[in-house]
């Protein structure tokens, strides 16, 4: 008796989302001259003159993975949705000058509302100076899909990608961190009261930070201007989405360096400091794997120390080194391996 062999079946989340990336990617070949760079780093980079290069990013945005329409405004979740896309436009050194849209929603939708979307999606490209030049609508089934592109320029020389870190480069990051990760444990914890009482009127007024930052972050434009004011071009830069510890790691894999990250240098807003308090969480393992800060993280050359050491918009928070191994180094004067434990979407989708 001839028996059947069954295929075999991966679990998605056995992979995790960059692991996923790489497997479906790994023997895709560029083929057009055009193609700069591809897959696997925070935008593509298209070669269409012989001064400025294309930059290319895209997103998902999914209801019930990536936003809840619980508490998250239609207008506010537009901006966001191009918000996130524009910052890994940023986090390569470039400006963005034009994004496409695409939505599928369901019936439960009103025009209302997509108009009430559309108007968060107009402020951001007011706001940044970018341009919506296209997109798409189609039908879902069940909730909410955004999809949103972004294009930049900038010139070749200019472009700052994830590989080009050396050894002894200073590790800057810009803003503070885990006051989004913060924002959303608050609407979360809100939004359980309110089931359990409809009656119940949240008071956020202390938590207003922390919950803008969740809602309506902002992507660092600024920052690419300022560094180039302050005559400083990175060596290589990401944005923070998925937390700081995932972030360093892309960082040191890609330049095939490894880190060490001082604990005590963690930018903290006092409202996460607190927050954390409250919620009785660690807020050095909230800005580690919260994300969704944007803020952006990069690696300058020594010889710039002088340039950023009191600039308040960075913090120098470590060091690039020869180990291929990243640390943490603890308040304590202890050692602990990094590791990334950012948030996953391919796991968020299994229940």
């Amino acid at each position: 008796m001839i028996e059947d062999k069954q295929p075999s079946r991966t679990s998605i989340s056995s992979l995790g989302e960059f692991k996923l990336i790489k497997h479906l990617t790994q023997n895709l070949d560029l083929n057009n001259e055009t193609s700069d760079l591809g897959v696997g780093d925070d935008a593509a980079v298209i070669d269409v003159s012989d001064k400025n290069k294309v930059l290319v990013s895209t997103d998902f945005l999914v209801e019930g993975i990536h936003f809840n329409l619980s508490y998250m405004p239609l207008k506010h979740l537009g901006y966001k949705a191009v918000v996130v896309n524009l910052s890994d436009i940023y986090a390569m050194n470039a400006i963005a000058q034009q994004i496409t849209v695409s939505i599928a929603i369901s019936n439960r939708f009103t025009l209302e509302a997509v108009e009430e979307l559309y108007e968060g999606i107009k402020l951001a490209c007011k706001v940044y100076g970018v341009d919506l030049v296209g997109g798409d609508t189609t039908s879902s089934q069940s909730g909410m899909v955004i999809s949103i592109t972004a294009l930049g320029q900038q010139e070749d020389s200019k472009i700052v990608k994830r590989s080009g870190a050396k050894n002894n480069d200073l590790l800057v990051v810009s803003g503070d961190l885990g006051a989004a990760y913060m924002g959303f444990q608050v609407l979360e914890r809100e939004r359980q009261v309110f089931e359990v009482n409809p009656n119940a009127q949240p008071d956020l007024e202390q938590y207003s930070y922390l919950v803008e930052r969740q809602l309506k972050p902002e992507a660092r434009k600024d920052v690419v201007q300022l560094l180039k004011e302050l005559e400083v071009l990175p060596t290589s830069m990401i944005d923070i989405s998925d937390g700081l510890s995932s972030e360093i790691l892309h960082l040191t894999k890609a330049s095939g360096h490894g880190c060490k990250l001082y604990e005590d240098k963690i930018p903290l807003d006092p409202q996460v400091i607190s927050s954390c308090e409250e919620f009785q969480l660690d807020s050095t393992m909230v800005a580690l794997s919260g994300g969704e800060d944007y803020e952006l993280l990069f690696t300058v050359d020594q010889n710039d120390f002088e340039k950023i050491k009191a600039n308040p918009n960075f913090s120098i928070i470590g060091h690039m080194t020869e180990d291929s191994v990243s640390y943490l180094m603890t308040r304590g004067g202890g050692q602990l391996e990094l590791k990334a434990q950012g948030w996953d979407s391919t796991e968020a989708q299994e229940s």
